[in-house]
């Protein structure tokens, strides 16, 4: 007969096991909900915005170092021609309320206000370079992502959690990472004009383009990606036109006209049309704020490509900036945010559960208990 073992079947694990077991469980279970695939698509597309403000911001200022063309309102008029052509255009075929006639009719004047605040965003940005540092603008036009996570509070009713603002703080490090490793890069300019001008310059437009970007959030999820471009793309075209006859006119009549001129306007207006046109596809599925975050990353793609066009010093600190604000970014994405409706709204109570920040991401959590639930 075989001896016992010590240890019967019903004996515990031993303590050793199970601690060596728990940390693999824990580090599954992170990897699992970091890296899910609608994360993963999050990131790929939010890195697609941030190449073509990289194309946006090539194109300028090669048209501004080689060519001497520093014209900022022509090229944004020329992105919301192409936005009426295409979007207000489509509008104008469309039958019932989606028409162009009949939204027009109810909501002009909101569509007025979200033009302005567009175009003159795109305009106080680009202005502020003439009378402030580079790293100014970079710091300060941060600003506008706590504007925004405001705006989404109070409008939206977003309601976010000590997770989404530690991700804030993270991405917001990044920068400060990548403005350090511009100033050691000797990427720092010299103070304009008046530093303080820019400055404002630079808070007001970050400003602008959070509301902007918090309407454009309410428009797609609400009502349509086509209203909202359609409408950008008339009023934004009206008001940008105005506007460029007024303080552009005698730059553009100083332009030497040739072919490598002209493809640098057609390569920043497609950038710039494929930015407008891909931003609320990925809203729809996050929201604004997540947006602007992972576009926090098209100043390092500005930078790489700068070190073959621009000649600009390599320094090992936009390897980490980069790494930190992908960091920030995907624990952002990593939970959902929850909407609270209004007191005066009539939803049911389990409506009401379900956010609109980051609908992918709901989406895959419920897609085990929906399935359960069928069977």
């Amino acid at each position: 007969m075989e001896a016992a073992s010590p240890a019967g079947p019903s004996a515990p694990r031993p303590p050793a096991q199970a601690a060596e077991g728990a940390p693999i469980s824990l580090l599954r279970r992170i990897r699992g909900a970091l890296f899910t695939w609608n994360i993963l698509k999050t990131i790929a597309l939010g890195q697609m915005l941030s190449l073509c403000i990289c194309g946006t911001a090539i194109t300028s200022q090669y048209l501004a170092e080689k060519y001497k063309v520093n014209t900022p309102m022509l090229q944004s008029f020329i992105n919301y021609c192409l936005l009426f052509l295409i979007y207000t255009m489509m509008l104008a075929f469309q039958s019932g309320n989606d028409n162009l006639l009949c939204i027009l009719k109810k909501k002009w004047w909101k569509y007025i206000l979200l033009g302005l605040a567009d175009v003159e965003a795109n305009y106080l940005i680009v202005r502020a370079y003439q009378y402030t540092t580079l790293t100014s603008v970079q710091l300060l036009d941060c600003f506008g992502i706590p504007v925004l996570m405001a705006l989404s509070w109070f409008i939206l009713y977003a309601r976010y959690r000590v997770i989404h603002f530690i991700a804030v703080a993270v991405c917001l490090l990044g920068v400060g990472t990548m403005v350090g490793a511009d100033i050691l890069a000797g990427r720092e300019d010299n103070s304009g004009s008046d530093v303080l001008i820019g400055d404002v310059l630079v808070l007001l437009g970050a400003s602008l383009y959070a509301v902007s970007n918090v309407c454009e959030e309410y428009i797609v999820k609400k009502l349509s990606r086509q209203e909202f471009l359609g409408m950008v793309g008339l009023f934004g075209t009206i008001i940008s036109g105005i506007q460029l006859l007024i303080v552009e006119y005698k730059d553009i009549a100083s332009i030497h006209w040739d072919w490598k001129i002209a493809l640098l306007f057609v390569a920043f207006a497609l950038c710039m049309f494929c930015l407008y046109s891909f931003m609320p596809l990925v809203i729809k599925v996050t929201s604004a704020t997540s947006v602007n975050l992972g576009i926090l990353t098209a100043d390092l793609y500005s930078l790489f490509f700068g070190l073959f066009l621009f000649g600009y010093k390599f320094s090992g600190l936009y390897i980490l900036s980069f790494a930190v604000i992908m960091v920030g970014f995907i624990l952002y994405c990593s939970t959902p945010t929850r909407m609270a409706e209004p007191a005066e709204s009539s939803v049911p109570p389990p409506v009401t559960s379900i956010g609109i920040d980051n609908l992918g991401l709901k989406l895959e959590e419920n897609l085990p208990e929906t399935h359960s639930v069928a069977l």
